[in-house]
């Protein structure tokens, strides 16, 4: 779920090249297999590096930007396959919009494939960022926080917290003025997520970090340059005023006595006897698990939202249901947990559907670093694979109308196929992906059993992060149903 990794390179143009290649079968080569010794050597997908140094990258951007992003990639496959090489950020690349391809490229460990960003986004992160390291430190603290993130504990006390939050939140909402659910959702989701990282409540240091927050991750899509007024600059003077706040919240924790029974992640990696998870490593990691609490979760959902308001029937379903929960648990005088929001089944079909749509991560980067073999395509030293999310969910051979929201399609279909992979896959599975099912849920059963809305036109922006360009303004009513 954090690995953002699109950015705007520009270089002068000097002169077009083509390169003809011809390609081995494809169907006749097993799918995974390195090998050194072969009597015909696999040879590079057909594709073009487009311009000098600039490749492709503009003409993706622009196709990003508009009302078909992925219409870069289809314009490809249609001629190329389902893999072919481009030119993308300044890097060779193979991409790969081949469900089996891409997985075999997500589950590869670190002597196969390594993370690769844009050099902003490497300054920014630090070289001890889990989006960064590779091998057992890396598997250490991404198990140690998927376990704690996974716990019934946390998944409680997100639940208490999340209703806390939400019930803020709708209870200034009136009829008079627009909601903007993007907003709302960044503003709750960030407040939840901070928590769950360094258990701080208080107004003040909240203020203080949403405040930073916004001017760290604004260098996240910005050129390479490390100059005082620049806005790398800024975003790295504002990561080190956060990280201040966490050591010093680590240095309370230290000395208060750190307690055996987790309460947050900085806990959870204080316990732990790894000599390298330094104060500094805890701290800038902290800062960047931050991310997901302005994007994923509270975009998946705002989509959420746009898609019901654009399907009555399925909107209609899912009030009826959430209704039943909690008429249900009125009756009995019960509070609902996280197992009640997260056992409706279709509330869950409708943010898997969601997530198919709106592709939050439209795909992750891997640099190779050796030659690759993956079904006879060759992946070279240095290059890049980009497994390319978004086409496989909207792949009419995987999902009938594809462009359709129907969730009801996921009744009898399954999520853990290679087919569906909005949280990544592998080693680096977002840890957090139980979390934002859980968090869509409690905001979708309190919106729909509290209020009725009209939402005004918007559109999702795809690049260089999923947004509604509007925000998803909707008109708020009250609609106080009888248990």
């Amino acid at each position: 779920m954090m690995e953002i990794f699109l950015a705007l390179f520009l270089a002068a143009l000097f002169f077009l090249c083509f390169v003809t290649i011809l390609i081995l079968n494809r169907n006749s080569f097993p799918l995974l297999r390195i090998s050194r010794f072969r009597a015909r050597p696999p040879l590079l997908p057909m594709g073009s590096l487009g311009w000098p140094l600039i490749g492709e990258t503009i003409e993706f951007i622009s196709c990003a930007y508009s009302n078909h992003p992925e219409s870069f990639m289809n314009k490809r496959r249609r001629v190329y396959g389902k893999v072919f090489k481009s030119h993308l950020f300044g890097t060779p690349t193979i991409v790969s919009t081949d469900a089996e391809v891409s997985r075999f490229i997500l589950q590869s460990d670190a002597k196969t494939f390594v993370p690769s960003y844009p050099k902003s986004l490497t300054e920014l992160m630090g070289k001890s960022s889990i989006l960064l390291i590779n091998g057992s430190l890396h598997r250490r603290i991404h198990g140690l926080i998927g376990a704690f993130f996974k716990s019934p504990l946390l998944k409680a006390q997100i639940t208490k917290d999340m209703e806390r939050f939400v019930g803020e939140s709708m209870r200034s909402w009136t009829d008079g003025r627009p909601i903007y659910i993007q907003d709302e959702a960044k503003n709750i989701s960030f407040q939840i997520l901070v928590k769950a990282l360094i258990s701080i409540d208080p107004a003040e240091d909240m203020e203080f970090l949403k405040q930073q927050f916004q001017k760290f991750i604004s260098g996240l899509m910005s050129l390479p340059l490390n100059l005082p007024g620049t806005r790398l600059h800024r975003s790295l003077q504002a990561k080190k005023k956060m990280a201040g706040l966490v050591h010093r919240i680590i240095r309370s924790k230290r000395e208060r006595g750190i307690p055996m029974v987790s309460s947050d992640v900085v806990d959870v990696l204080l316990n732990d006897s790894n000599e390298q998870l330094t104060d500094d490593l805890i701290a800038e990691n902290v800062i960047d698990m931050m991310i997901p609490g302005e994007d994923s979760v509270p975009i998946l959902i705002t989509l959420a939202v746009k898609y019901l308001s654009d399907c009555p029937a399925a909107l209609q379903q899912l009030r009826e249901e959430n209704m039943e929960l909690k008429r249900s648990n009125d009756r009995l005088g019960e509070q609902l947990c996280w197992t009640d929001y997260l056992s409706l089944p279709f509330t869950q079909s409708v943010i898997t559907e969601t997530l198919r749509m709106g592709n939050i991560i439209i795909g992750v980067m891997r640099k190779a670093v050796r030659d690759v073999e993956i079904r006879g395509y060759l992946i070279p030293k240095g290059w890049c694979a980009f497994a390319y999310f978004r086409l496989v969910h909207l792949d009419e051979s995987h999902y009938d109308r594809p462009y359709e929201f129907y969730p009801w399609r996921w009744q009898d279909k399954d999520t853990s196929s290679c087919n569906f992979t909005p949280f990544g896959g592998g080693q680096r599975l977002c840890p957090g992906l139980d979390l934002a099912r859980l968090e869509a849920s409690i905001f979708l059963h309190h919106l729909v059993t509290q209020f009725s809305w009209v939402a005004e036109e918007d559109r999702v922006v795809n690049f260089p992060t999923v947004r509604m360009k509007r925000k998803m303004p909707i008109w708020v009513k009250s609609s106080r149903l009888e248990s």
